[in-house]
């Protein structure tokens, strides 16, 4: 049988942890879905595949969080059956907010390959709507981005099902449902600071564009799955609180990063598009950080789909270099980190030392990520 700190160190058992749990969870409703008729059995068999694929990494932060606290034996854990389950329905929750980003940003393609919308178009079902009328292709496209839009807010639901369903003492459920609540609320409150930002319905600022980044990016990706996995593993509040917070300055610093990444790197390493972020004029604080500078009027000139080109990506690169905007992002990612890190090598034993060893290498990762 697998420890507790075997699992720590054996990323393979819980990847296949976590695809079994989140198979079964869509095999279940299939049956339902099927129920409601051939065209929706075949959306709901489309949707199971678009989830399929991604890292895990929210998955794997709840039970590397639950796997370290119990191996310390101090905290009255659940079954881990339970946080499987709820390590799952992170997964959801993430794959609900994927389908409703694309959405927005009119995206037909996730990590290279066709996104739920992207694959609807093509379906078989989608071909019923083909003929000659000019409109055919419009309402095509009408129907696979609603029927994405959807599934999307079921996939909201059934995260929400099993958050309310965890087999968990009543106050526990109250926290991790009051948890949920904070963490959808603020993430659609990023989204639309991020969409009034790049639609100018909002001014940009480095400092808003860096609490958007906390609430679109760090509540859900990071502070969510931390303090989860605490709440399961039976930790008291002020543990849950401490590892919020390291989630906070974790997801922050992811977020930076995949800014960089995105700027500076080839496609291989952040799955998008080429200079997709320049051509879209995204507000990143890449970019907020630029506005301050004397070399923003070129930089503005640069960005945006009007005329872009791969000239125009080299030559925002090296303005941005040497505006000194890549070098401040780069600074806050190292700071944001090494507050993570302080937070975790407090010697109250607050935090398991397992947990922090495992959120420590984590770390070491992150820093071997940057551009």
């Amino acid at each position: 049988m697998t420890t507790m700190r075997e699992r720590l160190r054996n990323p393979e058992t819980v990847q296949t942890e976590i695809t079994t749990r989140l198979h079964a969870l869509m095999q279940a409703k299939s049956t339902q879905a099927a129920a409601h008729g051939s065209h929706f059995a075949e959306l709901w068999a489309l949707t199971s595949q678009a989830a399929q694929g991604g890292k895990l990494l929210r998955p794997r932060l709840v039970l590397g969080v639950f796997d370290g606290f119990r191996a310390t034996a101090a905290t009255n854990t659940h079954p881990r059956e339970t946080a499987i389950d709820l390590a799952a329905a992170v997964e959801l929750l993430h794959f609900a907010f994927l389908l409703h980003d694309d959405l927005i940003d009119e995206d037909l393609t996730r990590r290279g390959v066709p996104n739920l919308a992207g694959s609807l178009v093509t379906s078989v079902a989608s071909t019923q709507l083909q003929g000659s009328d000019p409109g055919d292709e419009t309402r095509r496209m009408h129907w696979a981005r609603s029927s994405a839009l959807l599934m999307g807010d079921l996939m909201l639901t059934l995260a929400h099902q099993v958050f309310a369903r965890a087999r968990v003492a009543d106050p526990e459920r109250s926290r991790m449902l009051d948890l949920l609540d904070t963490t959808v609320t603020e993430t659609v409150a990023g989204e639309y600071i991020d969409v009034s930002l790049a639609d100018a319905q909002i001014t940009p600022t480095l400092p808003l564009v860096l609490d958007m980044t906390r609430m679109k990016t760090a509540t859900y990706s990071f502070e969510l799955p931390l303090r989860l996995g605490a709440i399961v593993a039976g930790a008291g509040a002020l543990a849950e609180q401490r590892l919020g917070d390291v989630g906070r300055h974790l997801g922050i610093a992811f977020q930076l990063q995949d800014d960089l990444l995105s700027a500076f790197e080839q496609s291989e390493r952040h799955g998008k598009d080429q200079f997709s972020d320049f051509r879209e004029g995204k507000e990143t604080a890449l970019i907020a950080c630029a506005r301050l500078t004397n070399e923003w009027p070129l930089i503005e000139r640069l960005m945006g789909p009007t005329n872009f080109s791969e000239e125009s990506g080299r030559a925002l690169q090296q303005l941005l270099h040497e505006c000194g905007a890549r070098d401040v992002i780069e600074a806050m990612v190292r700071d944001q980190i090494e507050i993570a890190e302080n937070i975790l090598t407090r010697d109250d034993h607050v935090i398991a030392p397992e947990v922090c060893q495992f959120l420590l290498a984590l770390m070491a990762r992150m820093v071997g990520r940057q551009s």
